[in-house]
């Protein structure tokens, strides 16, 4: 290697040293009861390389290609070798775990290390959304330099489970872009600057740094999913969509429906029953996600309730269709009937004045 080849790759490196967090993000996550230690998450990858969605599914352990899918908002039909550029973001779900106040990618993904790697490689393949230091501490390892072929690697991704401001909300690390700011964020998903700041522990919104993952929270579509359901709470945010009930039903959220949970049958393989169960509903010859025609101002809709491993349940919810006048519409009928009146009055009054 020639010196200005060497000379060339010394600096990359620095840069890249320079780059690099030396913390990479920590959300709290305090949960309040066995229920909410565990939950879905997203987190923004942004590849170095150009790569395929394939890649990104093996790289994070996600067992369907569907579930990427969804959390982008893709296409079922979208095929595995959809082309992933450079520097592009891709929303990756994974399971999060409360641990000791923190939330951290619950034991996935795992990494197998291979002949040349190193700590800092590895955490540059995950776009360095840990940092070497923390995966050698998740691993228990002392000496980050002593690592071996074949030695299997947790990548503890940071997440979290807990309520914002009251509500179930599906927590976001974002990677923050270039000329971004806590308050353009705040504006993109639907939050506050100041929601922003104290749930990522922020001072100062001016030292927000690129590259930074910061915890954002996401408002999900409001569902009829008992607490009693596997998936429960099912949080599902706007324009995604997700499997569930062992993949025989589809679910997703859009805030054009009055951020109302939309499921349906999914038309694919149970991962569990050799057929999917009935989704019709009890007393009703609606099935899942069929709605009745409005009549007299009222509709009625088969919704998802949950599942168990026996069977999916289903509710009747009625609906009203018909919209309530508002009280400028009823203020401008009460100003025709009083004008009509007052006009009227005088009328008399001029008459009776001319007899």
């Amino acid at each position: 290697m020639g010196f200005s080849s060497l000379t060339l790759l010394l600096f990359l490196t620095l840069i890249s040293i320079l780059a690099a967090p030396s913390s990479a993000a920590t959300f709290n996550c305090t949960a309040s009861s066995p229920a909410t230690t565990s939950c879905q998450a997203l987190i923004d990858f942004v590849p170095t390389n150009a790569t395929t969605l394939n890649a990104v599914k093996t790289l994070f352990n996600i067992t369907h290609l569907r579930t990427l899918l969804g959390a982008n908002n893709l296409p079922l039909s979208t095929r595995s070798n959809y082309s992933i550029p450079a520097a592009s973001k891709l929303l990756v779900p994974f399971s999060c775990l409360c641990l000791n106040g923190s939330g951290v990618s619950n034991r996935r993904p795992v990494y197998t290390v291979k002949a040349g790697d190193g700590l800092d490689y590895i955490a540059s393949l995950f776009s360095r959304l840990v940092t070497f230091q923390e995966i050698a501490r998740a691993n228990g390892i002392p000496d980050p330099d002593q690592i071996e072929v074949g030695q299997i690697l947790w990548i503890p991704l940071p997440c979290s489970c807990d309520q914002v401001n009251g509500a179930e909300v599906v927590h976001y690390g974002h990677v923050v872009e270039a000329g971004s700011s806590v308050q353009v964020i705040a504006d993109e998903y639907g939050t506050t600057q100041e929601t922003l700041l104290r749930i990522n522990g922020i001072a100062d919104a001016a030292k927000l740094q690129v590259g930074q993952v910061i915890d954002v929270p996401l408002k999900a579509c409001a569902s009829s999913v008992s607490n009693e359901s596997l998936d429960s709470p099912l949080l599902v945010p706007n324009n995604t969509y997700v499997f569930t009930a062992y993949s025989c039903v589809q679910c997703q959220c859009s805030s054009a429906n009055n951020w109302t949970l939309q499921c349906e049958p999914s038309n694919l393989n149970s991962t569990l029953w050799t057929t999917c169960p009935s989704m019709q509903c009890q007393d009703s010859t609606l099935n899942m996600g069929n709605t009745t025609s409005p009549s007299a101002c009222n509709q009625t809709t088969c919704a998802y309730d949950g599942y168990n491993t026996k069977t999916i349940l289903t509710s009747l919810i009625a609906e009203s269709t018909c919209s309530t006048p508002s009280i400028a519409s009823k203020m401008g009928l009460h100003g025709i009937s009083w004008n009509f009146l007052f006009t009227a009055v005088h009328l008399a009054l001029l008459c009776f004045h001319l007899l």
